[in-house]
């Protein structure tokens, strides 16, 4: 079954206001806020009636919308006419945080754009079978404390997929999955946000064939305490992060108000995490930090939730192109590091390790084989600034990290995965060829 927000005879009042020419500005203005007012009852109402198997197609056109959508039924698809051709403006928002909440499993959004929401800009909760795909979000005034902290944000999901996205201005991550099983992060590009990619206590996760740049982190793989799942077994591979070097506009207090300006992939207190065959250059402070919960600037209590595991283990970066980097790193303690130990003209090697590890689990006073940070990439340097002992001894050795770890498997979603619109004509005109 399929039902459409079409606003037809609102979009011709529109267009006879902008075309002809005896119509004051004003005017056109009027006409345009009465489309967006008709669109939004018509796709508030839809989305209340929605049944299982319903597809709501969205048509071209700006709508303001001044209020939150959200659905609360499996098996439906919001599917608009292209990223900058559906777009749903938040920019006049008056009631709720989120543009687009959704509490349902069996979910797909495509093709449209989110734009200025004053909270997260779309968010699924607690779903299962979740296909994000072609879909944009985006703070239009650029990076500010004052956005939206999250993009796209799905969180306790099973089995999701975000692909073809692009994410700009989040002031806490571009696109973010948290606390979920299962998940595809590809072909996306996120710009200009606090965190470009984010992976939160969650397990499972493939993240590839993403461009991460302009963030003040550019892919994230974090755990972090008082969550329902610890997170562990990601893998980072095929992308492109460069340049993720914009000041950090995070609200103080939240994990990635912490992150360093410059950073190129971030893992914190993860495990079994595989960063391989990327692109990474330029990232100011390191183009690779590997840290402690510790560490990162922001904990609180190292007894938070005493089952919690902060140390980062079973690191395993193999195969990537490190170019720059490190030459300008953020944080006062990074920047005397860099000036004392490489001078003016030089710069912190590509991996950046703070060097804190379990004690308890040492043996003979070494790390066991499966928890170590193992690198086998080439000429790529690390420094250890053994941070556990206020900087003390720290070390530019990489032989105690020549090592290699079990890879990870791959993951496969346990749902069939429907051609988006576009691939549909696509298979329509090859057959015609």
């Amino acid at each position: 079954m399929k039902t459409a927000a079409y606003v037809g005879v609102a979009l011709a009042a529109v267009m006879a206001a902008a075309c002809s020419p005896e119509k004051k500005e004003s005017q056109v203005d009027q006409a345009q806020a009465s489309a967006s007012a008709d669109f939004q009852k018509n796709l508030l109402k839809q989305l209340i009636s929605a049944q299982p198997g319903d597809v709501i197609e969205l048509p071209a056109g700006k709508f303001q919308l001044n209020r939150s959508l959200s659905l609360n039924v499996d098996g439906v698809t919001i599917r608009g006419a292209g990223m900058d051709k559906t777009i749903l403006s938040f920019k006049d928002q008056i009631q709720g945080a989120e543009g687009l909440l959704v509490n349902a499993s069996d979910f797909i959004i495509e093709n449209l754009a989110i734009e200025d929401t004053i909270g997260d800009a779309l968010k699924v909760n607690e779903g299962e079978n979740i296909i994000i795909r072609n879909i944009r979000v985006e703070w239009t005034n650029g990076p500010s404390t004052e956005n939206g902290a999250y993009g796209i944000y799905p969180v306790q999901t099973k089995n999701t997929l975000v692909e073809g996205t692009v994410a700009i201005g989040a002031s806490d991550a571009g696109i973010y999955v948290g606390q979920s099983r299962n998940v595809i992060v590809r072909n996306n590009r996120a710009e200009f946000n606090v965190a470009g990619i984010e992976i939160e206590n969650t397990i499972g996760a493939d993240v590839y064939d993403n461009v991460a740049t302009n963030n003040t982190g550019g892919i994230l793989v974090f755990n972090m305490p008082n969550l329902p799942q610890p997170g562990h077994s990601t893998r980072v591979y095929n992308n492109k992060i460069f340049q993720n070097n914009t000041e950090n506009f995070g609200h103080e207090g939240t994990p990635v108000a912490a992150v360093p300006a410059g950073s190129g992939v971030v893992i914190n207190s993860n495990d079994n995490v595989e960063i391989f065959n990327n692109e990474i250059s330029d990232n100011d402070t390191a183009n690779v930090i590997v840290s402690s919960y510790y560490m990162a600037g922001y904990y609180s209590d190292k007894s938070t939730q005493e089952a919690f595991d902060p140390y980062p283990e079973g690191i395993y970066i193999y195969g990537n192109q490190f170019t720059g980097g490190g030459s300008s790193p953020d944080h006062l303690e990074l920047k005397a590091l860099k000036l004392a130990k490489y001078g003016l003209g030089g710069s912190l090697p590509d991996i950046l390790w703070d060097g804190v590890v379990d004690a308890k689990k040492m043996v003979d006073g070494q790390v066991p084989e499966g928890l170590k940070l193992c690198i086998d990439n080439g000429d790529a340097g690390i420094i250890n600034v053994d941070a556990s002992n206020d900087f003390k001894n720290i070390s530019t050795d990489i032989t105690p990290h020549k090592c290699s770890l079990k890879k990870l498997p791959q993951i496969v979603l346990e749902f069939d995965q429907p051609a988006s619109a576009e691939d549909e004509v696509a298979q329509v005109e090859a057959a015609d060829a």
